[in-house]
């Protein structure tokens, strides 16, 4: 039987996943990190962008997050996010929606915006896109 790790996503509404896996790939501020168990514990920020957990028996489960926290110790892992869903629920046309609608404020020179908001759901709306292209890779759809 292979080692697992216990993992738990949550946003700010809910708990997205509880559960085991043998394997987590998060977006980590700083690029990707593999947490396996008995992994060192560590505190860091997440970018936005996909959580990915290979589950007992070699199943695969991808989860959107907004960014956030990420607290690994050996035997738990913990995401902390704003928003968190599973990449199955995110909406694709809504997600190209914003996308165009944040490349129009960001070349619309002549509106009042925050730059670095319009960036930041650049940001988001980017990893959004990644994790469903990801996820139509991996399973075919």
């Amino acid at each position: 039987m292979a080692m697992t790790i216990h993992v738990d996503i949550v946003s700010a509404e809910k708990e997205i996943f509880s559960g085991v896996a043998e394997m987590v790939f998060a977006p980590g501020i700083m690029g990707e990190l593999g947490i396996a168990p008995k992994h060192s514990p560590l505190l860091t920020y997440l970018a936005p962008g996909e959580v990915r957990l290979k589950l007992p028996g070699g199943a695969e489960e991808s989860f959107y997050v907004s960014g956030g926290i990420l607290e690994i110790q050996p035997h738990v892992v913990t995401v902390l996010s704003d928003t968190a869903m599973r990449a199955e629920d995110l909406d694709e046309a809504a997600v190209l929606k914003a996308k165009e609608e944040a490349d129009r404020a960001l070349h619309d020179h002549a509106a009042e915006m925050d730059f670095a908001k319009v960036l930041a759901e650049q940001a988001e709306v980017a990893a959004q896109l990644l994790t469903l292209q990801r996820l139509r890779k991996r399973t075919g759809r």
